[in-house]
């Protein structure tokens, strides 16, 4: 508990923290804001509206925090791994005594406890934004109170949270093996991005990769493409689940196997 305290002050004192979520906040805020500016000059399209009608906005928005903070995710970790790596923070753990793998696994459940706070930011802003729009398109916002919608959002926000945890550990893994920053963040945006590309060739095998999982376990088709004509057969909601657990702690499990067996120099 002393490591995870510590990691939790650690990284509430990060730019990079603040960077991460202050951008995915406001490219939402400017999306919405976006939206309510253009109705009555010809657009925009109907279905785009929802985004400022509650209570399906909450949904909506939530979704969007959720799909994008995946990238978002991945950058985070990378950002926070690589960072024990080159600036001698690790190294400066173990030489006090601390269990190499036992820091990893706290460093990663620091950054796991501010996706939390990261998502709940985003989705308020979001929320906020899309009042703020409403008005401006004159568009009720009556819907804001409805229960029924409000009591299905801890559970979506759970999934989510979940879901964006596996994403972040996948780039956690990844700097951790690369020892770097720039590395991790990089080649966890090419295996995100990666996994577009590879459902033209290999679509059976890319539902099972852990992006497209994140997918599925959302109810969103178990891939980038929806699952559409030409993509890979949705995987089962439960089953999806079941293999995003599979994947953040196969990440964790390697970060961790590494960190124990890796020199540590200079």
């Amino acid at each position: 508990m002393r490591i995870l305290r510590s990691g939790i002050r650690k990284l509430g004192r990060r730019p990079a923290t603040y960077l991460t979520f202050g951008l995915l906040a406001g490219l939402l805020a400017l999306i919405i804001i976006g939206v309510a500016t253009s109705i009555g000059e010809g657009g925009p399209d109907p279905e785009a509206q929802v985004l400022l009608t509650f209570p399906a906005a909450y949904a909506l928005i939530l979704q969007f925090v959720i799909g994008l903070g995946g990238l978002f995710a991945v950058i985070f970790g990378a950002n926070v791994a690589g960072s024990e790596w080159g600036w001698g923070t690790f190294k400066v753990a173990v030489a006090r005594g601390e269990s190499r793998s036992r820091y990893i696994l706290m460093t990663f459940a620091s950054v796991a406890a501010y996706l939390i706070v990261g998502i709940l930011f985003s989705v308020l802003v979001g929320v906020a934004a899309a009042f703020i729009g409403a008005n401006i398109a004159g568009i009720p916002t009556d819907g804001m109170t409805d229960t029924e919608t409000l009591r299905d959002l801890p559970e979506q926000f759970a999934r989510g949270w979940y879901v964006m945890t596996e994403q972040c550990a996948i780039g956690f893994a990844v700097a951790t093996l690369a020892r770097s920053q720039l590395a991790g963040i990089a080649i966890g945006i090419a295996l995100y991005f990666g996994e577009t590309f590879a459902t033209i060739f290999l679509p059976d095998v890319v539902r099972y990769l852990p992006f497209n999982v994140a997918s599925a376990a959302l109810g969103s088709g178990g891939a980038f493409n929806g699952g559409g004509d030409g993509g890979p057969d949705p995987l089962s909601q439960g089953t999806a689940m079941i293999l995003v657990a599979a994947w953040l702690f196969g990440s964790l499990l390697v970060a961790a196997v590494y960190a124990e067996r890796a020199e540590i120099t200079g």
